[in-house]
């Protein structure tokens, strides 16, 4: 029988349009996403101490096929491979656990541990993901943390990986760009509750799994509810072309202030010729102005940073991998990837202000 619904032929028709129009065909990405897999938590589920959930990734597993006509494509497919959870390889000593929270935790190996790069929203799944990586590739000790930005799922599950007596006896160095401390604090204590409340909106945390409910962020799954913490950054960066060694592995760091967030940086590691993009590009039209009330990007600034990270490691990065979503590989691909997001939040940067002037 034909659907009667106006509304629903109209909602079928676009789908199809979409369906139609974007190239669905194309499974790059879903091979970039299983790549370098090495394992998983089964069932990928972390609950706190008193035996409350804090994440639960399978319960996103009805996430195969074909979209529904209730969810747009793009987002069906989108989240079919944010959903990809795991320990994987990214290049020989850097490794990545996905699909753990709103965000990726990756792992450096060093000559005597290991150093984290954003540990998650939580100190359970945090926890969770270390575990994880220790259980594939030894008990290495945490050597140092680094925090890409100030946005609290890439700093909240610290005390999850380390403690602070291990950071303030010098046994663990924590990297943060410059204003970090200002800004996380501005975000996550002055405006902590309200942004706390209008995230769980924004990602739908509370709503129902399924494909009539919650089926995905985009950026993520959603966000985990354990147990947020902070140790402050004991070495600042303030200039780009800065480089550390940490643990035995050099890192050449590149200030991104007032992109994705207000105090953020990329960093390369020449010995791994790979890039970690933090925030600034990942596979998505990340947002300028969120529903929970971050500061409001400039994708001007944005633009011209991705540029410069094109001159600074573009054609020597064979690898780029970012804080969401999975990594790209090859320098070519690698450019091809960062001059595709430096493009887009170009464009919507000089389109709106082209419209503006024409009224």
């Amino acid at each position: 029988m034909a659907n009667s619904n106006p509304a629903s032929s109209f909602i079928v028709e676009q789908q199809q349009a979409l369906r139609d129009r974007l190239p669905f065909s194309d499974t790059t990405d879903f091979d970039n996403a299983q790549r370098g897999l090495l394992g998983r938590l089964e069932p990928c589920q972390v609950d706190d101490a008193d035996g409350n959930s804090v994440w639960d990734n399978a319960s996103y597993a009805f996430l195969q096929g074909d979209a529904p006509d209730t969810v747009n494509p793009s987002l069906w497919r989108q989240s079919t491979l944010v959903a990809t959870d795991g320990l994987f390889e990214v290049v020989e000593g850097i490794y990545q656990v996905r699909g753990l929270d709103l965000s990726n935790i990756s792992f450096i190996e060093g000559e005597r541990g290991v150093i984290i790069i954003d540990p998650l929203i939580s100190t359970e799944t945090a926890a969770a993901a270390l575990a994880l990586y220790r259980e594939h590739r030894g008990d290495r000790p945490v050597t140092g943390v680094i925090y890409t930005h100030c946005h609290v799922d890439h700093f909240g599950g610290v005390k999850g990986v380390t403690t602070q007596e291990d950071v303030d006896a010098g046994r663990v160095v924590v990297l943060a760009p410059e204003g970090f401390v200002e800004h996380a604090v501005s975000e996550n204590v002055y405006a902590g509750t309200a942004m706390g409340r209008r995230a769980g909106y924004m990602y739908g945390a509370a709503l129902d799994r399924g494909p009539q409910g919650a089926v995905g962020a985009g950026l993520g799954q959603t966000t985990s509810t354990g147990a947020v913490t902070l140790i402050a950054p004991t070495l600042e960066i303030t200039k780009t072309g800065q480089e550390e060694v940490v643990d035995g592995v050099r890192i050449v760091f590149q200030m991104a202030p007032n992109t994705e967030a207000p105090a953020e940086m990329l960093f390369y590691f020449p010995d791994h010729k790979a890039l970690c993009a933090a925030e600034d590009a990942t596979h998505t039209l990340h947002n300028l102005l969120t529903l929970r009330g971050a500061v409001v990007r400039d994708p001007h600034a944005w633009s011209n940073y991705l540029t410069e990270t094109i001159d600074l490691f573009g054609g020597k990065a064979e690898a780029v991998f970012a804080s969401h979503h999975w990594p790209t590989w090859g320098a070519e691909r690698v450019v091809d990837f960062l001059t595709t997001q430096r493009d887009l939040y170009a464009y919507l940067h000089d389109q709106t202000l082209r419209m503006l002037n024409k009224g």
